[in-house]
Order: structure tokens, then C-alpha cells, then sequence
């Protein structure tokens, strides 16, 4: 689910100048070295230094590195998988999968949730029924559903663009994850209630969503009159024997005692509860470790597992054909399936988070290999996972190749330098403003060195590329890359990351998080000021009023109600919202019983505005007057600016608008 990565809670997992079209290779067997879209042009990988993938080896690694990463990031439990050319060299739990009763993970039965690695049993179902004729990837998906997505941009959204995340939706929170719901959600009422807005024309601009994927999941439904659990269970999970695997949430009775409870970062807390995705097909799976070995299995061996056929083998080799990608130097996103480079290596999978549970699935077709990890902490959040990844390539398949960056002009280097945001984003809901908190500034240094604010390595140490060309960085001793996006002008508008999912945009100035939020904190140090000097006055005509107090100057006058009442008003509103914006790491994802609570802020702001406006016309009409001082003309119209400053920000961030719309 990438939960925490999206916008009110980040998570930190993290295209050349026309939009690209999908990448054609030619069909041929998917395990084949060089051609199933996965493992292209790979060099041969035999390096002298690697230890022997085999199971001994591979038990010494992860013994040693699982127990540390679960103490180390307090993580209660977590399970292992390593398979090769259809053999299980490690299948290994760690830890428990319930701390209160002690009960031990069992990677065979101890099942998992798994969060976005869901999406690839959806894509899964979404190409059996192309395999039937009963769909096409790119017509209008509107002619699959029986409610309409809302035109954009004058193009339509295809299948295609839902299994590459560039159907342009902006993020989506609300009930994307419930804790034990008095009443579920029906996929239909889910997808028709919380419909996001399109920001980006289809086929342009990647922006990774969930909401994309349950559009995906209601089309298996509509076309195999069958609810989507009961589908994925029938078609792929039975004939794979995956006996410990569900998409019902939570699962049926019979599986019930099998699920692992999922813990906060400090795991003395309470339980987080079951976790309740809504749409399902997004990141409702819960599985097993054994159980996703025979999914990764069924793909390397071309859709097929012990004689029971998923897909045909043409069509896993298109499910894992590029098709789309800023770069051919960068990891592409393919059907539903995303890859990631690591010495050569072009693992092809997907990764998954909810509050509690990270996991990662990855497949390397050239080597036959499936590698699955799954934590059931929110410590496993950050860097167990790219730990793993990380040394299991460099231990087994090490690589000597030497970095030989670009000696390019400091001035060309300068141009990437800038603020920007990721295109996984709210633009029209009540979490815009989240926005300015989420971007990140980009800083080319004296020697040419890009660092990018809060990218940091796993040593916590800030992370810095060097160019290889023009428009392609590297990480120093490292193997990240950046690549950059330039318009038709030439300038640089984007940044793709190694996960081809989202990209970032540059910001323009007027929406710049420094210069909009100092605008906004010195408007609002000026009410503050007028707060306190209320409460100034107050307290000398309670306590001070038998001393006698000095007639004010002539031609002073105290600020009117209206503007007092606004500077309390906006005062109050600014404060409690940044308050909560501090918080926002600690708290549950939003849900609809946040409703109220948005419903409050717009009556609020609505009210501040009102004052605002009362204190606009008292700030005008202070100048027609002719006994009065300067310096009590300058206050009223300092204060009413500050005002409607604030006013048109709160339209602007969308402090008003549609309370259910978040």
C-alpha cells in the first residue's frame, strides 16, 4: 500500500520530454535470459567473490541479519522465503507472530498481510480475462463499470494506464484502511464515494493509486459475476494450492487462528488490529511465505504450477514487458509489476505497506529466483527491507564495476536545483496543505554534488548523486539513480527515483512551501500579536483598573470587534491545524468519521473569512477619518491585510471545500 508514503502520512519508500510509449519486445518464453522484459541485456554473472546460493549459506545470512533488524527496529516477528529453479533454499519464520501468547511465525501457515503486493494477484485476474476476450488493456474502462469516472484532459482511461499508475488520479485517503469496521465497505459504494480528481493527462506522468487498482479489481468482479475474493480465490489461489492465502477481510473462520497481529514501532503498545483495506484488490491480501513461493513459482515457470495453468506464457512475458519508464537506464514499471536493479540483477515484483505490516516479492527471471521477506511491525517501515534486497544481491551476486560519472559544466549541473513534490499527491481535497510539508529541495553544491533535503542512505547519512550524462545521476558508492524530465524548452519540470511508480514535480514559486508558509506565519505572528495584546487589555481592566491607567494619545483607537474576533478566529483554526499536521505520523489512517472534524474546520474558516472581510472594510474605511493617527491607521491595515491574506490561502489550500473529500 505505500500507506505511508501517502499524503497525510509519508512513508518513505520512495520521462523524457515526450510522454513514452509502451516498450515492445518480442514474445518468447519468460524464462528465457535475455527476453522476458525482466532480465534484458544482463551481463553474465559469475563473479568469483560470490558465496554459493545454497541452503546453509543462506540460513548463516538471514540468521544473522533477521534477528539484529528485529531488535534493532523492535519488530515482533517475520518471515522468510529463497527459492531457486523451483527449490525452496530457505523457508524460515523469525520471531513471533503474537507476542502476548508467544506464538511463534511458521512461514508455511503464519499468514501475513501483505498490502500492495495484492495488486499483482488483481493484474493477475485482469489478464486471465483478457486471455478470455472478455476485456481489452487499452479501451475506455468506462465501458467496463456501471457508474462513470469523470472525463479529464479529453482522453480516456484504459487498463493500461491502471496497471502503470498513470491514469493521472490524484491520492486518495479516505477508509483506504479501516481497523475492525463495524460494517465493510462494498467495493462499488467505495469506488463511486471516493473518486479522485485527475491531475495529469492518462499515459503522462506516473502517480502511484490505489484507487486505480480497485477500478481493476471491480472489473474482474462486473465481468466474472463473482465477488473479487471469491475470484482470486477460485482462479488463482486454488489451482496454486495456496491453502494459507485470502483476500476476505478479515479472514474466513478456518484461517483465522493463522493470522499474524500487527504492532505499532514500539511494539509495547497495544496491537494496531486487523487491518481493513478498502479497495481489496489494493492491498487486502493475507498470505503465507510458502504460499507466495508457488505464486512466484507459477510466473517463472511461464503461468503454470504442478500442472495447474494460471496464464498462458505469452502473457506473462507481457505482464513482464516494460511499459513505462523515464529512461531506458531506469527501472521500468511493467504490467502491475515494477522492477528494481541491483548488481545487474533486475529483480520484478512489488513491495507492500499498511501501519504494521512491510513486505517485499520480488522475482529474478534470469536466475530463477524468488525472494520474499514480510514484517509484521511498523519498524520494518524503512530499512529491514532495503536491507534485505541490498545485501542478499551484494553477498550472492557482487558486483565490480566502477562508477565513471560526467565531468559536466557546474552550470548544467545547477539546473536540476529547485523544490519539488511527488506527483502522489492531493490537489483538490482538504489534505492539499499537506503539500507543503511534503516537498523536498534539491541543492547542487560548489563541486556539483546533488543532494536532495531528507534522502538519506540506510546509515542515515544524506544521500548524494554525481552525474553519468546529462540528465542521469548516480549515487557516490552507490548504485540509485535519479534521471531528469525536461519540457520542450528544455527545462528540467521532473525527477524519476528507481521506483518508476511516482516521480517528482517541480514546484512553482507561488506554491514554494518557504515562501508560502513564511508569508502565512508572519500573518499570523500579526494576529497573534493582536491576541495577546487583547489579552494585555484584559487583564489591566481586571487587575489594573483602581491604579488608574494613562488616557491613550489622541486620535488612538483600539482595533474594532470584527478584526479582534478575526485575528482570534484564524489564531485559534492555524494553530490547531499545524498542531495536528506535528502529530500526523502517529495517528491511524483517515477514515469517515473524520467527516465531522472537516465539517468543523470549514465552519471555522468560513467564519474567519467573514471577520476577515469585516476587517478589510474597517482597514479601508480607517483612512477616511480625519482625527485619526497614522500609526493606528497602518495597525488596522496591517491587520486587515493579514487577514485576507489568510483568507485567499485557505481557499487557495483548500481549507474549504467538500468535507468528505479527503
Amino acid at each position: 500500500m505505500r500507506f505511508l508514503g501517502m499524503a497525510v502520512f509519508p512513508l518513505v519508500l520512495l520521462l523524457p520530454v515526450t510522454p513514452p510509449t509502451p516498450s515492445a519486445v518480442p514474445a518468447k518464453s519468460p524464462t528465457s535470459p535475455a527476453q522476458d522484459g525482466a532480465g534484458a541485456n544482463l551481463p553474465s554473472i559469475t563473479p568469483s567473490a560470490a558465496h554459493a546460493l545454497e541452503p546453509a549459506d543462506l540460513e548463516t545470512f538471514f540468521d544473522g541479519i533477521l534477528p539484529l533488524q528485529l531488535e534493532r527496529s523492535d519488530i515482533a516477528g517475520a518471515s522468510v522465503l529463497v527459492m531457486k529453479d523451483g527449490r525452496v533454499l530457505l523457508l524460515k519464520g523469525y520471531g513471533y507472530a503474537d507476542l502476548k501468547t508467544k506464538r511463534p511465525v511458521d512461514p508455511a501457515t503464519t499468514m501475513f498481510r501483505l498490502a500492495s503486493i495484492s495488486k499483482l494477484f488483481t493484474w493477475t485476474a485482469i489478464m486471465q480475462l483478457e486471455e478470455q476476450g472478455r476485456l481489452n488493456l487499452d479501451t475506455d474502462i468506462n465501458q467496463y463499470l456501471d457508474f462513470r469516472i469523470r472525463p479529464a484532459f479529453g482522453r480516456p482511461i484504459t487498463l493500461r494506464h491502471l496497471m502503470t499508475h498513470t491514469a493521472g488520479f490524484e491520492e486518495t485517503d479516505r477508509d483506504l484502511i479501516t481497523v475492525h469496521p463495524a460494517k465493510d465497505i462494498p467495493l462499488r459504494q467505495y469506488l463511486i464515494a471516493n473518486q479522485p480528481m485527475r491531475i495529469f493527462p492518462p499515459g503522462e506522468v506516473p502517480a502511484y493509486s490505489n484507487y486505480g487498482v480497485g477500478l481493476a479489481s471491480y472489473i474482474v468482479q462486473r465481468l466474472s459475476g463473482e465477488p473479487f475474493e471469491q475470484y482470486v480465490q477460485e482462479h488463482i489461489f486454488a489451482p496454486l494450492e495456496m491453502t494459507h492465502s485470502t483476500f476476505v477481510q478479515p479472514p474466513p473462520q478456518e484461517l483465522a487462528p493463522y493470522v499474524s497481529t500487527g504492532y505499532h514501532e514500539n511494539t509495547e503498545r497495544p496491537p494496531v488490529g486487523f487491518e481493513v483495506v478498502h479497495p481489496a484488490g489494493a492491498g487486502g491480501l493475507s498470505s503465507t511465505a510458502a504460499d507466495m513461493g508457488r505464486f512466484g513459482m507459477a510466473f517463472l515457470n511461464g503461468g503454470e504450477l504442478d500442472g495447474h495453468r494460471i496464464l498462458k506464457p505469452d502473457t506473462v512475458t507481457a505482464m513482464w514487458t516494460p511499459q513505462y519508464r523515464a529512461s531506458d537506464q531506469m527501472p521500468p514499471i511493467c504490467m502491475g509489476f515494477y522492477q528494481m536493479w541491483r548488481n545487474g540483477l533486475h529483480w520484478i515484483g512489488h513491495e507492500g505497506d499498511l501501519v504494521a505490516f512491510h513486505s517485499l516479492f520480488f522475482i529474478e527471471p534470469v536466475n530463477r529466483l524468488v525472494l520474499f521477506v514480510s514484517y509484521n511491525s511498523a519498524g520494518g517501515a524503512d530499512k529491514p527491507r532495503p536491507e534485505i534486497i541490498n545485501l542478499f544481491s551484494d553477498r550472492y551476486f557482487p558486483s565490480h564495476e566502477k562508477q565513471a560519472f560526467a565531468n559536466l559544466p557546474l552550470a548544467q549541473r545547477k539546473a536540476v536545483a529547485g523544490t519539488y513534490l511527488t506527483t502522489r499527491r492531493e490537489d483538490s481535497t482538504g489534505f492539499r496543505l499537506m503539500n507543503l510539508w511534503s516537498q523536498r529541495k534539491a541543492s547542487v553544491d560548489k563541486d556539483g554534488v546533488l543532494q536532495i533535503q531528507d534522502i538519506k542512505d540506510l546509515r542515515g547519512h544524506p544521500v548524494k548523486w554525481k552525474p553519468l550524462s546529462p540528465d542521469l545521476w548516480q549515487e557516490i558508492d552507490g548504485q540509485r539513480r535519479l534521471f531528469t524530465i525536461r519540457n520542450d524548452q528544455g527545462a528540467i519540470v521532473r525527477l524519476a527515483f528507481d521506483f518508476p511508480g511516482v516521480q517528482m514535480q517541480r514546484v512553482p514559486w507561488c506554491e514554494n512551501a518557504e515562501l508560502v508558509l513564511t508569508v502565512v506565519e508572519a500573518c499570523l505572528a500579526v494576529l497573534l500579536a493582536v491576541v495577546v495584546a487583547s489579552l494585555l487589555r484584559l487583564w489591566r481592566r481586571l487587575f489594573l483598573r483602581k491604579r488608574g491607567l494613562p488616557a491613550p494619545q489622541p486620535g488612538t483607537r483600539w482595533l474594532p470587534l470584527s478584526s479582534r474576533a478575526a485575528a482570534w478566529t484564524w489564531s485559534g483554526l492555524l494553530l490547531a491545524l499545524f498542531s495536528v499536521i506535528v502529530s500526523a505520523d502517529d495517528m491511524m489512517p483517515p477514515t469517515s468519521a473524520w467527516d465531522k472534524y472537516f465539517y468543523l474546520v470549514h465552519a471555522v474558516t468560513m467564519l474567519a473569512i467573514f471577520f476577515s472581510l469585516l476587517a478589510a472594510v474597517a482597514g479601508i474605511r480607517i483612512w477616511k477619518a480625519a482625527d485619526v493617527r497614522s500609526i493606528t491607521k497602518i495597525k488596522y491595515s496591517v491587520v486587515a491585510i493579514a487577514c485576507m491574506v489568510l483568507s485567499v490561502f485557505a481557499l487557495q489550500w483548500h481549507l474549504l471545500g467538500l468535507a468528505a473529500r479527503f
